[in-house]
């Protein structure tokens, strides 16, 4: 079954990892694709989130073709078969993986900027992904999770072919993948909006789980407690509007000493799980701003909610 997008894929690997669930454990997410994902299984599970960045060291006159990886404090994979096949000196190698360590670097202070990563020593990292192919991406971050003391490495996705995840189950301490067809073609043939997640969408998620794990305190992010009347305390939950017969499914976000509320209300062809609206929404929390994403359509799109 396709996913609708990646909040939504997020949302159905976290009900694959529910026997996580625990205070020792970190979510960490591939940018940029498989942030959107961890972000959801994050506040799911009650967990903090972080980014694990690891960059494909692609063939120079292929460079979707992975020869290796390379990852945060000096980890990498190498596919040896695949270089020598390609014909691939050792200077050319070592080119790619300069460049590709250079811009590495240049990410981590993109999406982590002052802030320090977040503790893996000792505990269960959850290594998030929007898909797997190949696999190069992910071996390298499960061994830059373990290299970070990780307790247990827990590789998680929404989609990879079969035999790919048999294959990294010996980099992993435990593989969840929610689908695993037996035609696989690429990552985006199993989502309706595949759509490229941008550095400053990936920017906003990670500062909007880090305010959240900063204003509540003993409060784990993703299980704030429910909406009452009259509180408009600091909070990031699905709620229920009540109108019409059954409702209109929706979520809330109210930073810090709010100072409005922007409601999304949406029709025919987005919804609520939109990643553009999420990060809109996002954008607007880190201002001040409170959001309230709903949906005017059932379930099944074909007629309103509401009249």
């Amino acid at each position: 079954m396709p996913f609708i997008d990646r909040a939504e894929a997020g949302r159905r690997l976290a009900l694959s990892l529910e026997h996580l669930r625990g205070p020792d454990v970190v979510v960490l997410g591939l940018p940029r694709g498989g942030v959107p994902v961890a972000f959801e299984v994050a506040r799911a599970l009650g967990a903090p989130l972080d980014v694990i960045i690891v960059r494909k060291l692609g063939v120079p006159f292929q460079p979707e073709l992975a020869m290796g990886a390379v990852g945060e404090g000096g980890a990498g994979v190498v596919h040896k078969e695949v270089q020598d096949a390609a014909g691939v000196s050792a200077e050319e190698f070592a080119a790619v993986e300069a460049r590709e360590r250079a811009e590495l670097e240049r990410r981590v202070r993109r999406f982590r900027g002052d802030r320090p990563p977040v503790p893996v020593a000792g505990r269960i990292a959850i290594v998030v992904d929007d898909g797997i192919a190949t696999g190069s991406t992910a071996r390298a971050a499960c061994q830059v999770a373990r290299a970070r003391g990780a307790s247990r490495v827990v590789l998680a996705v929404p989609v990879a072919p079969r035999g790919t995840v048999a294959v990294l189950r010996a980099d992993a301490d435990e593989v969840v993948c929610v689908e695993m067809p037996a035609s696989f073609f690429a990552i985006g043939q199993f989502y309706d909006d595949f759509s490229q997640t941008s550095d400053s969408e990936v920017v906003a998620l990670l500062d909007t789980a880090s305010r959240h794990e900063a204003t509540t305190g003993s409060t784990p992010f993703g299980t704030a407690p429910p909406v009452r009347h009259g509180d408009l305390g600091p909070r990031d939950v699905d709620v229920v509007v009540p109108v019409g017969p059954d409702g209109l499914s929706g979520h809330l976000t109210v930073p810090p000493e709010s100072t409005g509320v922007v409601v999304f209300a949406h029709g025919s062809g987005s919804s609520r799980h939109s990643p553009r609206n999420r990060f809109v929404a996002s954008v607007l929390n880190g201002d001040g701003l409170a959001t309230l994403l709903f949906d005017l359509l059932t379930p099944e799109g074909n007629h309103a909610a509401v009249q």
